[in-house]
């Protein structure tokens, strides 16, 4: 808010300046300028940075109120692209997808990438949509939060009368956010497993294979969810 105050009085000025040219011009651009810089130093004391363990709580509450708010089979489509919207704010979707690969990345041209990470956001959605509930109604304690060079750790415990499960949320900073770039879940790492199943297939076919076989299967989850 603060900086789009300063964006308008700059254009103000201009406008001013049109009705009078002079001196004063030179003037009023520095104390537009000046003007600007105390307005985006005092929102930055105003917000401090978020942290790991924050950002985590935030992404948890909000994949909890949609699956509060879409309940019935008919919110299907609408959960997933809700979900989808979740992962596209506070995971770091592309990172995850690259490391999924391996070395096999570099073998892809960047067409045949940004198909590969749209389809991986939609099988972290499905994942999601498909697993998440199980854990909606327990508890989360956060148990420590470490922080190194740009990265973060986040461990996790989910408690309750059928779930008991330790993940580590790992993060990165990426333009001033903490972004998930993978989770490990009771010592098995998200993105390592992606990528031993990825590794596996592409072993025997290719890249373009795997690409094929993970349309296949979204639509084989989004049949079975509207079925469900």
């Amino acid at each position: 808010m603060a900086y789009m105050a300063c964006v308008e009085g700059t254009s103000d000025y201009y406008r001013y300046r049109g009705a009078r040219r002079g001196g004063i011009g030179l003037k009023m651009i520095s104390v537009a300028m000046a003007t600007c810089l105390l307005s985006l130093a005092t929102a930055s004391a105003a917000f401090p940075e978020q942290r790991p363990t924050e950002a985590i709580k935030g992404t948890v509450a909000q994949l909890r109120s949609i699956l509060d708010e879409f309940q019935e089979p008919s919110d299907t489509e609408a959960r997933r692209w809700e979900i989808e919207q979740v992962i596209r704010q506070r995971v770091h979707y592309q990172e995850m997808a690259k490391r999924s690969l391996g070395t096999s990345w570099s073998q892809l041209n960047d067409d045949a990438r940004q198909e590969y990470v749209g389809l991986f956001v939609q099988l972290l959605r499905d994942a999601l949509a498909n697993k998440i509930a199980d854990y909606s109604a327990e508890r989360v304690s956060y148990l420590s939060e470490q922080k190194e060079s740009g990265c973060a750790e986040v461990k996790t415990r989910l408690l309750g009368n059928k779930v008991d499960t330790f993940i580590d949320f790992r993060l990165s900073r990426v333009d001033g956010q903490w972004l998930i770039y993978d989770a490990v879940m009771d010592g098995t790492s998200l993105v390592g497993d992606y990528r031993a199943q990825f590794a596996r297939i592409i072993r025997v076919t290719s890249p373009a294979d795997l690409i094929n076989r993970m349309k296949e299967q979204t639509l084989i989850v989004k049949l079975f969810e509207m079925r469900s």
